[in-house]
């Protein structure tokens, strides 16, 4: 890690030794990690390396007294995520952190909460950079996968079952909360909150669909916009019935004036969405037992094209999002 700037009373040296350069995770396949011009890494033989990165900017993806515990491990979750997309095992990352200036109390909570997350999925900073100017964070993860077992956005084929993990829509009511667009009671979003700022990436669930999923793809832009990206990544179309979409008591307990539209479009879940064949199917149901969290089949993907959304009385249903988009201008 190199830091560009010295700062008036923490050195870039400094910034590195107290807060980043100790850390409990210690890989064999690291071969030379933080301290040098580069980093040295030794993938295992007979794996693929996954590599992904995400970029979090204040004001933009998280509010300014966002507590920096969660916003480090957000950080990472959200690269842990589209690991866990693919089927990857995570290994390592690098982090580049553009800072307006470096308070330490800030510094100690952020790699608080970036290290507690590192520590539970065994993956390990191997460097990065650090500039003055707007908070903003970027991580690089990567992840290892057997030849060839990587699960892409591409495989589903008509028939197939449209599956989430967990619940969907709990994220995205929190930040409607905490912008003031819908008030919640403050117990609920006590509730709802965690799941806004420390998203729990399904990384198990992740590699254990390797045996069975045609096509995976991370709940990040929303169950809608997201599904779409598989639909178009493979020529289909799918049929969801939005009654099955997976919610939490406490969403369920504001569905009447909320809506389903948080849930199908709100977006932050950072769940899975993944597709079963029929073929794998009984497969399916008898590794479901070994997933961490629930697994609900909520639809089928079709031949034709587009997306179709039924009622819980069988009729189209039409949200009015579709999805975040970063440069929509909403």
């Amino acid at each position: 890690m190199r830091i560009s700037l010295n700062y008036c009373c923490m050195t870039e040296f400094d910034l590195i030794q107290k807060f980043f350069a100790t850390q409990s995770v210690v890989r064999d396949d690291v071969v030379l990690g933080i301290g040098d011009d580069a980093a040295i890494l030794q993938p295992p033989a007979g794996c693929q390396l996954v590599v992904t990165t995400d970029t979090l900017v204040e004001g933009v993806h998280f509010f300014a007294d966002t507590d920096p515990v969660a916003l480090g491990h957000k950080a990472l979750a959200v690269n842990l995520s589209d690991l866990a997309a693919m089927g990857a095992e995570p290994a390592w990352f690098l982090l580049n952190l553009t800072l307006p200036r470096p308070e330490e109390s800030w510094l100690a909570g952020f790699s608080e909460g970036l290290f507690a997350l590192a520590r539970e999925f065994n993956i390990q900073l191997v460097g990065g950079n650090t500039a003055r100017g707007p908070l903003t964070i970027a991580i690089e993860a990567h992840g290892f996968v057997p030849d060839g077992e990587a699960i892409r956005r591409a495989g589903a084929q008509p028939g197939d079952s449209i599956c989430v993990t967990g619940t969907l829509g709990d994220a995205a009511l929190a930040l409607a909360h905490r912008s003031g667009r819908r008030l919640l009671p403050l117990p609920d979003y006590d509730v709802l909150r965690p799941r806004l700022e420390r998203p729990t990436p399904r990384v198990r669930e992740g590699r254990l669909l390797r045996r069975f999923a045609s096509s995976a793809i991370d709940l990040s832009d929303g169950l809608l916009a997201d599904l779409g990206h598989v639909l178009d990544a493979n020529g289909v179309g799918a049929l969801l019935m939005r009654d099955r979409v997976p919610l939490s008591d406490t969403y369920r307990r504001h569905l009447d004036s909320a809506g389903w539209d948080l849930a199908l479009a709100g977006g932050d879940d950072y769940e899975l969405l993944f597709t079963v064949s029929a073929r794998a199917g009984r497969e399916f149901e008898r590794w479901q037992s070994h997933f961490g969290c629930p697994v609900t089949c909520i639809g089928e993907i079709v031949s034709g094209p587009g997306l179709t959304v039924l009622d819980s009385a069988g009729n189209p249903y039409r949200p009015a999002q579709s999805g975040h988009d970063h440069f929509s201008g909403g």
